[in-house]
């Protein structure tokens, strides 16, 4: 499934970020959205950018550029205590992110905290790769602290895993 940029929609004042623009600020963006379940679910979107700059390692070329990392939280509309909602639904909204650069593909991280690696319940968490020019590149090993899967391979079920190195 690819990306539809129309079929989510954030309210007027929640635009999405342009990850293409050279100046995209490195502070966290948020989106607030209800999710089309109709089950009084809210989503939290955080999406932030972070620079890289790692050293080669042996088969690993050196890499600078940019982690994108799309945080989704699934809350009760009501009460903001964690719900459950199928990664379908985050998913696009990370795909639609991450086409603002014409890229539609990344990585889902799960329920991992990409800061520490440890599950956190109520959030799905995504990640896109780039260059200094920012394009997308496939994920620097240097920099992989938890599972990497693709998310085409995703959509297909098949569960591709990167090794982490911590």
């Amino acid at each position: 499934m690819s990306a539809d940029p129309g079929s989510i929609r954030a309210d007027g004042h929640q635009a999405l970020p342009n990850l293409a623009a050279q100046d995209a600020s490195a502070d966290p963006h948020i989106i607030t959205a209800a999710a089309r379940t109709g089950t009084d679910i809210e989503l939290q979107i955080h999406t932030s950018v972070a620079p890289f700059d790692v050293a080669a390692e042996e088969w690993f070329p050196a890499a600078t550029g940019f982690a994108v990392t799309v945080i989704v939280h699934t809350v009760d509309a009501q009460t903001g205590v964690p719900r459950y909602l199928p990664p379908a639904e985050p998913a696009e909204w990370a795909r639609t992110i991450f086409s603002t650069i014409d890229s539609a593909h990344g990585y889902f991280l799960g329920a991992v905290d990409p800061g520490t690696g440890s599950h956190r319940r109520g959030q799905i968490v995504y990640r896109l790769y780039l260059d200094t020019d920012r394009r997308a590149i496939p994920v620097p090993r240097q920099v992989v602290t938890c599972p990497h899967y693709l998310l085409s391979a995703i959509d297909g079920r098949a569960e591709i895993t990167i090794p982490t190195t911590a």
